[in-house]
């Protein structure tokens, strides 16, 4: 008899099935249990409302865990950065696999790089973080850019640079990887230009904590690395969120010596929207080897980012 199939809960967005789809295709080869994609329409997929009116982070993941709560599904795969940062104690974070590129991308008419862009160019962006980091980067070039609020998914924002209504759009490089559009890319923003958001380019797998030999097959995909750098990044992210409302940006990266892995830098930005004023930090230690280390390189980086004046920078929630 073969064993029943596990329902892995999703968004129905391309780039939510085709991430999903990826996963699914793991989960049956390292269980040998065949994996169905259960649908799930959030409330982020339906409102049309700027995600910082709606609530931020939760509004792609409160259906799916709903669906986990329930027993409608076995297990679910979020968008890391889509993920709140505090975790519910029934849910159990059981793999976080290895991670995509974590960049942010421009994707601009005529093939142009962000340098190449017409001053007071025109680009679309739904994030705060993003406009924050180009703006700043734009006036520290003497040169301004327009950022204009976008929703929707990858087609239609790309679609609003084909038909000139702007010059240009700012996407993930990791979900353009997922979908096989990231040919379609003309600029690859640096981290040093513009940080990710914390947990960007990263998949979280999440089920039940009463499932517990799910959580263990689940285990198997998990990439240590990945796992300790978005836990440090999302521990900061908790910290500013607590003492500040501007954007964030965060990105933790592993700094190996041949192939010896030695040290994590973590990064951090917060900064107002306009560009005018940003405030940018790192601090580089020791790989974490726990969960609570990888929060306290996060913790501790965050308190002196609000030490250097980002708790007075006042802007819309981070995206």
């Amino acid at each position: 008899m073969t064993e029943k199939a596990l329902r892995l809960g999703t968004r129905r967005s391309k780039l939510a099935m085709a991430q999903s789809g990826q996963v699914a295709r793991k989960v049956t080869e390292l269980t040998g249990r065949p994996v169905e994609l259960v649908e799930i329409t959030t409330f982020g997929d339906t409102s049309r409302e700027h995600l910082a009116q709606i609530g931020g982070t939760g509004v792609f993941v409160t259906a799916l865990r709903d669906a986990l709560l329930a027993g409608e599904v076995d297990f679910a795969v979020h968008s890391l950065k889509d993920l709140p940062t505090a975790q519910p104690d029934e849910l159990t974070l059981a793999a976080v696999p290895e991670r995509e590129d974590p960049r942010d991308v421009l994707i601009a008419r005529d093939g142009l790089t962000f340098t190449e862009l017409r001053d007071g160019a025109r680009i679309g962006t739904g994030s705060p973080r993003r406009m924050a980091q180009l703006n700043a980067y734009a006036r520290n070039h003497g040169t301004s850019i327009e950022a204009v609020p976008i929703r929707g998914n990858i087609d239609t924002r790309i679609g609003y640079v084909r038909d000139g209504k702007l010059d240009a759009v700012v996407l993930a490089a990791a979900g353009l990887n997922r979908v096989g559009r990231i040919d379609e890319v003309t600029d690859f923003l640096s981290v040093d230009t513009v940080l990710p958001a914390p947990g960007q380019g990263a998949l979280a797998i999440e089920c039940a904590a009463t499932h517990a030999s799910l959580a263990a097959a689940l285990a198997e995909l998990d990439d240590p690395y990945t796992r300790a750098a978005v836990t440090a990044e999302r521990s900061l992210l908790a910290a500013l969120e607590a003492g500040c409302s501007a954007p964030v940006g965060a990105l933790a990266d592993l700094l190996a010596d041949g192939q010896v892995v030695k040290e994590m830098r973590l990064r951090g930005v917060v900064g107002a929207t306009d560009g005018s004023t940003l405030v940018q930090l790192s601090t580089t230690g020791p790989v974490p080897g726990t969960h609570d280390q990888a929060m306290a390189l996060g913790r501790e980086l965050a308190a002196e980012m609000l030490a250097k004046g980002a708790a007075g920078l006042m802007g819309e929630r981070a995206l």
